[in-house]
């Protein structure tokens, strides 16, 4: 009889056991979606405008920066795209320059969506374009704040987004004030020269700035007059990203600005290729897709 009972006793404590060891495990079981939880990214779209810039980054705080919008006939499609992605706020809006093939459709998106900050750099211009976009801000009561050298851009926590140029006060060509921005997350990078040239450029380089990145917005779409040897030495990327349209009249990308990619095993990412461009990043690792 004692030895039974033995027997049984020892039976019962290990099937408690048992159900106590599974008990543990559907404990842990439950925490291991938060351990395997994806860490928030950033996305940064390159879209297809053709002949034309406007870059949309998505941080993981939630905030939404634009860069340029197109042409004047491309505002419509970029409205379209943000709306797309869920967008009703830009936090910080950029017009690098006042060209048309960049702030084409500043005024679609100023109209059509809730601005927080926008950010020119202090040049004007003569054109319908310009006009059409200062027309837009001051209809909803918004201010433009001066885009140029050591701009700090609010993306959210884990964001370091800040303006490289316009560094000088004056410039012969209207590209060289273009806003450049770079964005650092994690340990990516990415560098948005709008159509900066060789001047800007160098001036860029003579401050001794930490000019590094891992994504390249080639700056005026490609154009011989831009992306100059030191220069891209200094941000030496892993990917060069070409806006441009295809079969261009300035023959952009420029056959020079291609080789000098190609001759450091950069991966050329082209807009007239590619079509619209997403290059999304984890903080360590950054994965393309269209």
């Amino acid at each position: 009889m004692a030895k039974n009972f033995l027997k049984r006793f020892a039976a019962l404590m290990a099937a408690l056991s048992m159900l106590l060891l599974a008990g543990c495990n559907v404990e842990n079981i439950g925490e291991e979606p938060n351990e395997r939880k994806e860490k928030a990214a950033i996305s940064v779209h390159f879209l297809d405008v053709g002949q034309a810039d406007s870059i949309l980054v998505k941080a993981p705080s939630g905030k939404n920066m634009l860069i340029d919008a197109g042409n004047n006939n491309d505002g419509e499609k970029v409205v379209s795209y943000l709306k797309s992605q869920g967008i009703s706020k830009i936090d910080v809006l950029v017009g690098t320059h006042p060209h048309e093939d960049h702030i084409g459709g500043l005024d679609n998106v100023i109209k059509n969506f809730d601005i927080v900050n926008i950010y020119m750099p202090r040049v004007t211009s003569s054109t319908k374009t310009y006009k059409d976009v200062i027309e837009a801000v001051k209809a909803k009561n918004l201010s433009i704040n001066t885009a140029k050298y050591g701009v700090k851009l609010d993306l959210g926590d884990g964001i370091d987004a800040t303006m490289l140029a316009p560094i000088g006060q004056s410039y012969e060509n209207l590209n060289d004030y273009s806003a450049v921005i770079k964005i650092r997350y994690g340990n990516t990078s990415f560098l948005f020269m709008g159509d900066a040239e060789k001047t800007s450029e160098n001036e860029i380089l003579n401050k001794g700035i930490d000019l590094k990145a891992d994504v390249l917005k080639v700056g005026h779409h490609g154009s011989d007059t831009s992306t100059g040897t030191s220069f891209l030495d200094a941000v030496n990327p892993r990917y060069a990203v070409i806006s441009v349209g295809a079969n261009n009249v300035y023959g952009h990308p420029n056959k020079s600005t291609i080789d000098k990619l190609n001759k450091k095993g950069i991966s050329i990412l082209r807009t007239d290729k590619d079509g619209t461009i997403v290059l999304t990043s984890d903080g360590q690792n950054i994965n393309v897709s269209n």
